[in-house]
């Protein structure tokens, strides 16, 4: 992270840093207003988050919408016409586990719509390639967002004292290669011999290496965010059980591969990178493996391996 001190008076505030980016762009403001937006739903989001357990509410308390049952929200910009964006997002990723009080969090992923009318499905089955920008809060000892408007990846984080988000990490690159594995070995007498053998390597590495370590929270923000700064690979593979994956590929795969690679990672179903499949329904779901470079290729190796022996 920076050695910026959130006290400096030059520090950079997410919402200057959407503003900047947008007249950089010479764009009509539609989208710096979207992002501040989702800003401010995010610190809404946090507030309750971090009054849940005082509350009494718990996980379902706080079950502002999900994703089984995606809202529209009407929208017209100062000239009276439909707004051009459409945002997927999951506003409570890993809502489980609130009542233990792990880190859970907010992912979303703004297109450009494709429609001239009020927004609708068909505006949100594009490729993850066509998005505009996408980014993740993350509510742990502190409400962190990293965001992406196809430039990099930045780090901004919540400072209470003023009500704002302040870059801590700029233009974020994920390692090469890592020393951490994540995923639900739970499932491991249902994965397929690919991700059996590639973890076998991880752990009794054939080079006589390091093994690397296993670190798994089981809320997929916190999960993708310590990938994302430590290196390493993330895996939620498809199994006997969830053939086609069990991640959503618009609300949750989308959103942090756009991420991933944008911070010069990669993101694969294993047969394909997540940004370049085609959503056929809302709730479509698939395989996903994502991180360091060079894990993520090491895996898609041990896919080629065990394809070609079939």
């Amino acid at each position: 992270m920076s050695d910026r001190s959130p006290f400096e008076t030059d520090m950079l505030t997410l919402t200057r840093f959407v503003m900047e980016r947008g007249r950089q762009a010479k764009g009509t403001g539609e989208l710096t207003q979207l992002l501040n937006s989702m800003l401010t739903a995010i610190k809404a989001i946090s507030c309750a988050v971090r009054k849940a357990g005082i509350a009494h509410i718990s996980g379902k308390g706080c079950r502002f919408s999900t994703v089984d049952n995606p809202q529209q929200i009407p929208y017209q910009n100062r000239c009276g016409k439909h707004g051009k964006y459409i945002v997927c997002v999951d506003p409570l990723d890993g809502s489980s586990n609130i009542d233990c009080l792990a880190s859970i969090g907010t992912i979303f992923a703004i297109y450009r719509k494709t429609t001239e009318t009020e927004p609708c499905e068909q505006d949100a089955l594009q490729p993850g390639r066509t998005i505009v920008a996408a980014g993740y809060a993350l509510y742990g000892s502190a409400t962190l967002v990293a965001l992406s408007t196809g430039q990099g990846v930045d780090c901004f984080m919540l400072d209470p004292a003023l009500g704002e988000f302040v870059l801590v990490d700029k233009n974020v690159r994920i390692k090469k290669k890592g020393k951490i594995y994540s995923l639900n070995e739970g499932y491991a007498k249902y994965f397929d011999p690919a991700i059996t053998e590639y973890l076998q390597n991880k752990k009794f590495p054939p080079d006589g290496s390091a093994p690397y370590s296993s670190r798994y929270v089981g809320s997929m923000v916190a999960d993708v965010h310590r990938t994302l700064v430590y290196g390493g690979i993330f895996m939620y593979p498809a199994n006997e059980k969830s053939p086609k994956g069990k991640l959503r590929l618009l609300y949750e795969c989308n959103p942090m591969a756009f991420i991933v690679e944008q911070a010069g990672g990669m993101a694969t179903t294993g047969s394909q990178p997540v940004l370049d499949v085609q959503p056929e329904s809302i709730h479509q779901r698939v395989p996903l493996i994502l991180g360091s470079p060079e894990d993520v290729q090491e895996y898609l190796a041990c896919v080629k391996k065990h394809q070609k022996s079939s």
